[in-house]
């Protein structure tokens, strides 16, 4: 495939695959042998490691060397203009702070998209060895299982995934609006790690997920993984799924799950 510029999604999907197998199983190696040094980036809890930025360098020339037209992006820094049509989103480990503390639920995330969004997806957690994976319009699966959401209608029994962001002043306006929403779903649930927790509902673990300001890196695997699994996507207003706000649920509990969420993000 070397040089290749086709943007067939099965290659794609297979490159996406290979690189976050393997930079996962290169991290999780490296983890077994000891806490890694970390350093901060945009606040003292956010937190990068040698094995950011070590998966990051083996995807990125992944990436590179089969693709070398196409764009990317990555959370580490990486950043090149392409001309094929393609750009590469690429989360080299999501849920540092897991990884830091060595805990399970962190993940490598690598998406590819075209001009019409997410074409191909591959979340690997190393930890549970589980590969989830989707192209637009092919399906989701795990570790090639065919994935399917989950089918619940009522928010007071839903089990709800969320995320708290790296900056304080948000994390305390959220955890206040969570004090609204908790009386009125089953529990809440955080894994640390935004990729895994959209899998999750992708496989029925968990019935939503509710998150915002996340990148894009965070966001582009894991959100075409819940959808191709029947999930439906997108802000509390209507809007598309972004990394400035996102819910997913199946689509029946989307709407009022979504209206009760509205109702909370209000009070704070």
């Amino acid at each position: 495939m070397t040089g290749s510029t086709s943007p067939d999604p099965d290659e794609l999907l297979s490159l996406a695959c290979s690189l976050a197998r393997a930079a996962g199983t290169m991290a999780a190696e490296g983890r077994r042998r000891g806490a890694p040094m970390g350093d901060t980036k945009s606040t003292a809890t956010d937190m990068v490691t040698e094995f950011d930025r070590a998966s990051e360098r083996l995807i990125v020339d992944g990436l590179r060397s089969a693709r070398p037209l196409d764009g990317l992006i990555g959370e580490e820094g990486s950043s090149y203009d392409g001309t094929s049509g393609i750009d590469w989103l690429v989360d080299p480990i999501d849920g540092t702070t897991n990884f830091l503390y060595d805990l399970p639920g962190w993940a490598v995330s690598i998406a590819a998209a075209d001009r019409d969004g997410a074409l191909v997806g591959a979340v690997y957690v190393p930890t549970l060895d589980e590969m989830f994976a989707a192209r637009r319009g092919g399906g989701a699966t795990c570790n090639d299982r065919p994935l399917r959401c989950g089918s619940l209608a009522s928010p007071a029994t839903a089990l709800v995934a969320t995320g708290f962001s790296y900056s304080p002043e948000r994390r305390g306006r959220h955890a206040a609006r969570l004090t609204h929403v908790l009386p009125q779903v089953r529990d809440i649930r955080r894994f640390g790690a935004a990729s895994v927790d959209l899998c999750h509902v992708a496989a029925g673990r968990v019935d939503a997920y509710v998150e915002e300001f996340l990148g894009p890196w965070d966001l582009a695997a894991g959100e075409l993984i819940a959808r191709e699994a029947g999930c439906r996507t997108g802000d509390l207003h209507g809007g598309p799924a972004r990394p400035e706000q996102v819910l997913v649920a199946n689509p029946t509990l989307f709407e009022p799950l979504a209206a009760l969420l509205r109702d909370a993000w209000a009070t704070a």
